[in-house]
């Protein structure tokens, strides 16, 4: 097995699904089947785009892509896709993170290896990727982020070194890094009513809610992931409420009055979308929602408004 970078770019004429599928031609064959049962990360050229390394996730397998002679998918194995907290620019101190895109001198190559869609990545640039976009301290950086009694407190906290590997795979960390990548997408506001509350602390009152749950073959990706308050988030998990292809929220007037959906979503009835169109949920999520949680849930729980 061997680390790999894969080059994505989200205009490319490869069906690429960062967090589902990667799409390659034959000459990346060998080195892919060699990152099967190990981690990638994804990098955006720059002339794609700003964000650099912006995630990881493990190849499952390789298959044939049907249809495409020379052609060829790895899949991603389900739920391990994760957005970095902050993508990690191509340069560090002015040098490559990866060694075979760097000239003696510490400056970038030109061309050649830089072009390259598939790139194996030794496990040292691995680590100092990972450790830059996706800190050790996440959780106690979130936990502190909006507390009043830490503000001003000079004695610098020392974080416990959690092994990239083990962020990569800690469900609590994952859940971390989504929320705060899925409320930062959606700048904090309700995607359904449109509010961005806060507390009197400064605290966002949203929740980042998966549109196809994590134990349900979903991932963390911000497009399987939606802001909502904390009572459309629970309506929306028992499938009380879902959206259609067009944004429109579908409501299910059997068991939600109109006066408590009149009073809980906007008044255009549609979704409120992030700002950039990458982060838009997944139609195929949101189709999953519509036919497996949608009215699908029988009520056991008391609803909010009663």
């Amino acid at each position: 097995m061997v680390k790999l970078v894969l080059l994505h770019k989200a205009d490319s004429i490869y069906d690429d699904e960062p967090d589902r599928v990667y799409d390659f031609p034959r000459a990346y064959l060998k080195a892919v089947e060699e990152g099967v049962g190990d981690w990638a990360i994804y990098y955006e050229p720059v002339k794609a785009g700003r964000r650099g390394y912006f995630a990881a996730a493990k190849i499952q397998q390789v298959i044939e892509k049907p249809g495409f002679e020379g052609r060829y998918l790895a899949l991603i194995a389900p739920g391990s896709y994760l957005p970095f907290d902050q993508n990690v620019p191509r340069l560090s101190k002015g040098s490559p993170w990866e060694a075979a895109l760097t000239d003696p001198d510490g400056l970038p190559k030109k061309g050649g290896a830089q072009q390259l869609a598939v790139r194996r990545l030794p496990e040292a640039e691995f680590t100092s990727i990972i450790r830059r976009g996706l800190p050790a301290n996440l959780e106690t950086i979130e936990a502190t982020r909006y507390d009043p009694a830490r503000q001003g407190i000079d004695d610098p906290i020392i974080p416990f070194e959690r092994p990239v590997v083990e962020r990569l795979t800690s469900r609590p960390y994952r859940d971390v890094a989504f929320r705060r990548k899925v409320r930062e997408a959606y700048d904090y506001r309700c995607a359904m009513s449109g509010l961005r509350l806060r507390n009197g602390g400064g605290r966002p009152e949203v929740n980042a809610a998966h549109i196809r749950p994590v134990e349900r073959q979903g991932s963390d990706s911000v497009r399987n992931g939606l802001a909502l308050s904390g009572t459309l988030h629970w309506m929306f998990d028992r499938g009380l409420l879902s959206v259609a292809d067009d944004w429109s929220i579908l409501i299910s007037r059997n068991k939600v009055p109109a006066e408590v959906s009149d009073r809980l979503l906007g008044p255009t009835g549609k979704l409120l979308m992030p700002n950039n169109q990458q982060d838009w949920p997944h139609p195929a999520n949101l189709k999953w929602h519509r036919e497996y949680v949608y009215g699908q849930i029988e009520l056991d729980d008391p609803v909010p408004w009663s």
